[in-house]
C-alpha cells in the first residue's frame, strides 16, 4: 500500500512565488509575512526579481521562510519588456536556506539588487555570459542553477507566451506552476493542466504547484488583489527547512485554488481519495481518458474509490468545486504504483 496523502496527515499551506518592495512589489517582507500568517499559511518564499535575499530570520516555530528568487530571460538584451514577445521566468528555490547565489548575473537584467550587494553574490559557475533568449542558453541556465543548489520551477507559462515547443524542450525544472494568481488576474486563464499533460506525454514527469506571484498593487480585499488566490499544500513531515525541501524534491505536494485533498491511498490498482466538500473528483489518464465521481443531484462529494484502468502510463487526480475552484495532484507513473 502506498499512501501519498494519509488520512489526517499534516499539510502546510505555502506560497512559493511572491514579490516585495525589494523588487517590484509594494509590501515589505515583514508585511508579507504578517499577511500570510493571518491567512493561515505556514510557508512563504519571497522570490524578488533577480534579488536573492535570505529572509530566514523572519521564520518562527510555526512559519517558515524559504530562500529564493525569480530569474527571467527576454529577447531584448537590455531586458526591455514587450507585451507581444515571449520570455521565460524561473523561480530558484534554495536547498540551503543561506544560498543567495545569483545565476547568470547580467547587469541589464539584475537591476533590483544594489550592485555592491550583487557583486558578492554572483555565481560564476558555467560562465553563462550575457543573457540570451535561446533554448541553448536557457537550458544552460537551468543546469547551472541546479548545480548551484537550487530547485527550479517553470513559472506562469501562459503569461510568458513561449512557443509550446520551446516550453516542452527544457529539462530540469522540478515543477510547473499550473496556477498563478497574478497572471490569472491579468488574463483570466492562467491554468496550465493541459500543458502539464503534454509534458507527461513526452515522458517528462515534473510536478505541479500553485502560487500567487503577488505584487500587491491592489489592496487586500480589492477584486484585483493578487494575494491568497492559489497555493501549494506541502506534505512535509515537519515544518523545518530540510523537511520542506525534501518534500518538494520528492513531489509530496499538490496545487490548489481552494479544495483540500485529505487522502490519496493506492493499494495496487485500487485507489481511495478524500477531499473537502466538492462537486467532482476526477481521475485522469490522458485528455481523452478521465472518469468523474460525483453525486447526480449535485450534492457535495467528499470521497471516491476506484480501480485504475489497465491502460495508460500515468494517472493524476483533480478535485473541482461548484464555484470553479480546483486542486490537482502530480502524475503517478503506473510503474511507481506497482512498486
Amino acid at each position: 500500500m502506498f499512501s501519498y496523502i494519509a488520512p489526517g496527515a499534516k499539510q502546510y499551506r505555502a506560497n512559493l512565488h511572491s514579490h516585495t518592495n525589494l523588487s517590484d512589489g509594494t509590501l515589505t517582507p515583514e508585511q508579507m509575512v504578517q499577511a500570510y500568517q493571518e491567512k493561515g499559511y505556514s510557508i512563504l518564499a519571497i522570490t524578488d526579481h533577480e534579488a536573492p535575499y535570505d529572509h530566514t530570520a523572519l521564520s518562527t516555530d510555526d512559519f517558515l521562510m524559504l530562500t529564493g528568487y525569480e530569474a527571467y530571460i527576454r529577447p531584448s538584451p537590455t531586458c526591455e519588456f514587450d507585451l507581444f514577445k515571449p520570455e521565460i521566468h524561473l523561480n530558484l528555490l534554495a536547498k540551503d536556506p543561506h544560498n543567495t547565489a545569483i545565476i547568470g548575473w547580467d547587469p541589464n537584467f539584475c537591476k533590483y539588487m544594489p550592485l555592491e550587494v550583487a557583486e558578492h553574490q554572483r555565481e560564476h559557475k558555467g560562465d553563462l555570459g550575457p543573457r540570451k533568449y535561446s533554448r541553448e542558453y536557457i537550458q544552460r541556465f537551468i543546469d547551472t542553477a541546479r548545480a548551484s543548489g537550487y530547485l527550479v520551477t517553470y513559472n506562469h507559462p501562459c503569461w510568458s507566451m513561449e512557443a509550446e515547443e520551446d516550453t516542452l524542450s527544457y529539462d530540469g525544472c522540478f515543477s510547473l506552476e499550473v496556477f498563478n494568481t497574478g497572471s490569472e488576474k491579468i488574463s483570466g486563464y492562467e491554468c496550465n493542466m493541459a500543458l502539464y499533460d503534454k509534458f507527461l506525454r513526452k515522458g517528462k514527469f515534473l510536478y505541479v504547484h500553485g502560487a500567487d506571484d503577488n505584487h500587491n498593487k491592489a489592496p487586500f480585499g480589492d477584486l484585483m488583489c493578487d494575494s491568497f488566490g492559489s497555493w501549494t499544500q506541502i506534505l512535509a513531515e515537519e515544518l523545518t527547512y530540510p523537511a520542506v525541501i525534501r518534500a518538494l524534491e520528492e513531489g509530496r505536494f499538490y496545487a490548489t485554488t481552494g479544495p483540500e485533498i485529505t487522502e490519496l491511498t493506492f493499494d495496487g490498482s485500487h485507489v481511495r481519495i478524500g477531499c473537502s466538500p466538492a462537486q467532482r473528483i476526477v481521475v485522469h489518464g490522458s485528455p481523452k481518458m478521465g472518469k468523474s465521481f460525483y453525486n447526480p443531484d449535485g450534492s457535495p462529494i467528499t470521497h471516491a474509490e476506484l480501480d485504475l484502468p489497465p491502460i495508460g502510463e500515468y494517472v493524476y487526480f483533480s478535485v473541482y468545486t461548484a464555484d470553479g475552484k480546483a486542486a490537482h495532484t502530480r502524475a503517478f507513473r503506473r510503474a511507481e504504483l506497482a512498486e
